[in-house]
């Protein structure tokens, strides 16, 4: 059966799949169709219309030369704005906070010089199984083939420089230099964005998103894309061995990995945590794709800095399945996991390896685990074994009048601000672990970039989520240093009319990195940060800024930013002490120190 993809009215998609790209329905478009060979029945207009189907409504970007005249005809279509940013890699960020709210993400910027800027943000977005597509506006159809030298290249008479470089960060690249096939290779760039849930490069010469062409006069027709199947010779095999692999255990847990987002397999496996009974926990890149007010949930699964208690279980557990797990240097902490490859299920998007024995391919991950939780004993063992051990929280100790804030006591205050109506962007450094020990209410948003860990990326991400989920309000935890990378966009937000709330964490340097290896090059140039958003806003737009030094303060911050200041842009400078960071990072930061460090193995 056919799955539609894509929808002009997608704001808000009906979907209950937490933390999942939202699976968008297709609708037909009743707008009379283009007469043959009109005005309108031109390349930018099929484009604009497409990006508009598949549920964009917003597309980032840069101006540029070559871009210009695509701009015209993507801002003709009704259902579709630009968002005019600083800079291209903020556009890139942007588009990929976008994507995680919205379910697909769009970018556009000039040839080369925009291209390569905006690259590191679609590197970032591949990374995390993203459908983003990177619109650039290419040089005219004539060049090509010829000796010619061109503006915003390198000198070179090779204008395949910029495809080079995308083509090792894209799943597809579409170069349309002429219109004769120009309708094909959008079509396929997009689904295949769709498809593959991983961004896409799009070319188009700057001379021809004008140009009436037959292939343009109809209407459009929206996405059908047929969906991948599981072989069902496969999918009963892999159930039925992973079944007498679970039944017997005594303890069995659940772990939710990241490559659950692009499976679309977080019902199924709420649905299997349900079934089952069994202790549910999280990666720490999996954190808001499984919601944790469930019976079962025990926290995040991340080696030495779990959430209390939590490794505990999993780590004793005489079976665990990993629903999408990534394994990397930073979520094995430094490859110090206790974990036993002869006791896990790894269930990938398309593959299952039980234990030390069987794989089956061809079985996709939520028909895995749906079909899984109907043969499974119910067995709450390491649920039970979790309260028996479970120690409540304590609180950080109180503070004395005017004592300088400590970060413990910020994000005592955070968690009180949450609910179904908040979203959290967490950004690289010590935000990543405060952060995951958030408890996440009920419908409550979480975005953070693990996988690929480029600071600066929370501000464009920021504006790119709130542009997507305007009926939530975004709370954005940036470190100072990353900051610095990426601060102009805060002017978007406000042309936006955004109101998140930011709050900047200005401990005076890098102190991730401080954490993994220390030196000069960690401290940074301190800046007036209010200051700074106060000439950014310059009387345009709703702003509000305060610097924060002590718990009072922060309760009048905090008070002022979500009840007289609930419309506007909240910009909430917390200075603290640069050693002030979490357990987490000083454990975390020491084995990654230590797995980075390995000499060289003897030749």
């Amino acid at each position: 059966m056919d799955v539609k993809i894509g929808a002009i009215d997608t704001c808000k998609p009906p979907h209950t799949d937490v933390g999942c790209l939202p699976t968008v329905n297709a609708v037909t478009i009743h707008n009379p169709a283009v007469p043959f060979n009109s005005p309108e029945s031109t390349l930018g207009r099929h484009l604009a219309r497409r990006l508009v189907q598949v549920g964009v409504t917003d597309v980032f970007g840069v101006p540029g030369d070559f871009n210009l005249t695509l701009l015209d005809h993507l801002i003709d279509e009704p259902g579709l704005n630009f968002v005019g940013c600083c800079n291209e890699l903020n556009a890139g960020y942007a588009a990929d906070g976008y994507a995680r709210a919205r379910g697909v993400g769009a970018c556009v910027v000039t040839f080369t010089v925009g291209g390569l800027s905006v690259l590191n943000a679609i590197a970032g977005a591949y990374s995390e199984n993203l459908p983003l597509i990177c619109i650039v506006g290419g040089p005219n159809s004539n060049d090509y083939g010829t000796n010619r030298i061109l503006h915003h290249t390198i000198g070179l008479p090779d204008f395949s420089q910029e495809l080079r470089c995308f083509q090792t960060v894209t799943c597809y690249q579409a170069v349309v230099n002429n219109l004769e096939d120009a309708h094909e290779l959008i079509d396929t760039a997009i689904s295949t964005s769709l498809k593959e849930s991983k961004p896409v490069y799009i070319s188009i010469s700057c001379n021809l998103p004008g140009i009436p062409h037959p292939t343009f006069s109809r209407e459009p027709v929206p996405f059908f894309i047929s969906p991948r199947l599981s072989n069902k010779m496969g999918l009963e095999a892999a159930v039925e061995a992973a079944a007498e692999f679970l039944n017997k255990a005594v303890k069995p847990v659940i772990v939710g990995g990241p490559k659950m987002r692009v499976a679309k397999a977080c019902n199924a496996f709420v649905e299997l945590a349900d079934a089952s009974g069994y202790a549910v926990a999280v990666m720490p890149s999996a954190k808001g794709m499984v919601p944790e007010h469930h019976p079962h949930f025990i926290g995040t699964y991340w080696g030495a800095v779990s959430t209390a208690f939590c490794a505990e279980i999993v780590e004793s557990a005489d079976a665990y399945l990993f629903a999408g797990p990534i394994f990397n240097d930073y979520s094995s902490v430094g490859y110090s996991l206790l974990l036993k490859r002869e006791k896990a299920i790894i269930v990938q998007p398309d593959r299952v390896t039980v234990g030390n024995g069987p794989t089956f391919g061809c079985v996709l991950m939520k028909d895995f685990l749906a079909a899984l939780g109907k043969r499974l004993k119910h067995n709450p063992t390491a649920c039970e074994n979790y309260r028996r051990i479970y120690v409540p929280e304590g609180h950080p100790l109180k503070c004395e009048p005017k004592e300088a804030l400590r970060v413990n006591v910020l994000f005592e205050h955070i968690q009180r601000m949450l609910s179904g109506d908040t979203a959290v962007i967490a950004e690289t450094g010590d935000s990543w672990f405060n952060c995951q020990k958030l408890k996440l209410p009920k419908g409550c948003g979480y975005e953070f970039q693990m996988q690929y860990g480029s600071i600066g990326w929370s501000v464009g991400a920021t504006l790119g989520y709130a542009q997507a989920a305007k009926e939530k309000r975004v709370i954005a935890f940036i470190g100072d240093g990353s900051f610095q990378v990426t601060a102009q966009d805060i002017s978007t937000m406000l042309q936006c009319g955004q109101r998140t709330i930011i709050f900047l964490i200005n401990n005076g340097g890098y102190t991730i990195e401080v954490e993994i290896h220390d030196g000069p090059y960690n401290v940074i140039k301190n800046w007036n940060y209010t200051g700074l958003v106060d000439a950014i806003h310059n009387g345009q737009g709703k702003c509000w800024t305060t610097k924060v030094r002590c718990e009072e303060e922060l309760v009048e911050a905090i008070e002022t930013a979500t009840e007289t200041k609930k419309d506007s842009l909240c910009f909430i400078e917390v200075i603290v002490h640069k050693d002030d960071t979490s357990k987490e990072l000083l454990e975390w930061g020491s084995r990654v120190s230590a797995a980075n460090s390995r000499p060289p193995n003897p030749q």
